[in-house]
């Protein structure tokens, strides 16, 4: 078996992982607040953050050396995390995950003003496509837009902005000051908000919110191990494999079956993104702001992936 089979492998179980764990939270979004959902699953988190913590052998404070960048990442990740959950909560998976599958057109138009990148058309293009995509998955005019959908596409914006700012900043910042503050935002904010909101929780859904943060952990170490074992052009289009996920987990679970529109949005997005990550991997490193922004849309609610593969010289 050669490394790069090994590694789509890995993302496959990284992803399918991630798409039972979204399962999760859409259960426990029928009876409680996304606010208290993403409080547990943080708070849940922090025991398995330590196991990556001790691992950072960097030298330096907490103190971030780009400290507006970094807020404004935190802030990102924050909004992402909340919409994210609200979204899987009330929205059908594969449509949520449909919209979430914008994120590398948006990281790359989000790279011209933040990263310096150019552009060229044939990538433009691809994103011109990629975003007509995701409005046949939405069809305006044609459907009610929910709220849900709405919170959606703020998710795939705020997280594409959180994963770009890490991209700028990631060689300069520890990985325990880009992963903390995320997490430590989500848990004072959720906090200060859990009273409005609190619902009690019975021992099941606190074990479900348990195996939540298990669960991202796991698929977070399956897919270092895809990155680190084969090349991201391979690894990168696995991510794609969650719509199989949710249309079997939708109709399983929840009686949801995707819709024309949804399957027929999910090809043209799925196709400019490959397309972009294809381009991109022809390109020098400087001009991979998709290829290397390497995990979920960031919610600031789990160790974010990326932070960690740059310990490997591959990565840097």
């Amino acid at each position: 078996m050669t490394s790069n089979t090994k590694a789509a492998l890995f993302a496959l179980t990284a992803f399918g992982i991630f798409a039972s764990h979204d399962v999760i939270i859409k259960v426990l979004g029928g009876g409680y607040s996304p606010v208290q959902i993403v409080f547990f699953s943080v708070l849940f988190s922090f025991p398995l953050a330590t196991l990556y913590l001790l691992r950072d052998a960097t030298t330096g404070t907490l103190i971030p050396k780009h400290p507006w960048w970094m807020a404004a990442r935190t802030a990102a990740a924050v909004v992402t995390g909340f919409c994210a959950f609200y979204a899987f909560s009330v929205l059908p998976l594969a449509q949520v995950y449909a919209i979430l599958f914008a994120a590398p057109l948006l990281i790359t138009i989000l790279a011209i003003p933040i990263l310096g990148e150019q552009v060229h058309w044939q990538r433009w293009v691809a994103v011109g496509v990629g975003l007509t995509g995701v409005l046949v998955v939405l069809r305006p005019g044609q459907t009610d837009l929910e709220l849900g959908h709405l919170a959606a596409l703020v998710s795939a914006i705020c997280g594409s902005f959180a994963s770009i700012i890490v991209r700028k900043i990631g060689r300069e910042e520890r990985s325990v000051v880009i992963m903390l503050y995320p997490m430590m935002a989500n848990c004072i904010v959720m906090a200060m908000l859990l009273p409005l909101v609190y619902e009690p929780m019975p021992l099941e859904d606190l074990g479900k919110l348990g195996v939540i943060a298990l669960f991202a952990w796991t698929a977070g170490r399956f897919l270092i191990a895809a990155y680190n074992t084969g090349e991201a052009v391979v690894v990168a289009p696995m991510q794609y494999s969650q719509i199989l996920w949710a249309s079997f987990y939708g109709m399983m679970f929840f009686n949801e079956t995707p819709d024309v529109n949804t399957i027929a949005g999910s090809c043209i997005i799925i196709a400019s993104g490959l397309f972009i990550v294809l381009r991109e991997s022809q390109k020098p490193g400087s001009e991979q702001p998709v290829l290397r922004t390497r995990s979920r849309p960031e919610t600031g609610t789990t160790p974010r992936i990326s932070t960690f593969l740059r310990r490997d010289k591959r990565w840097k």
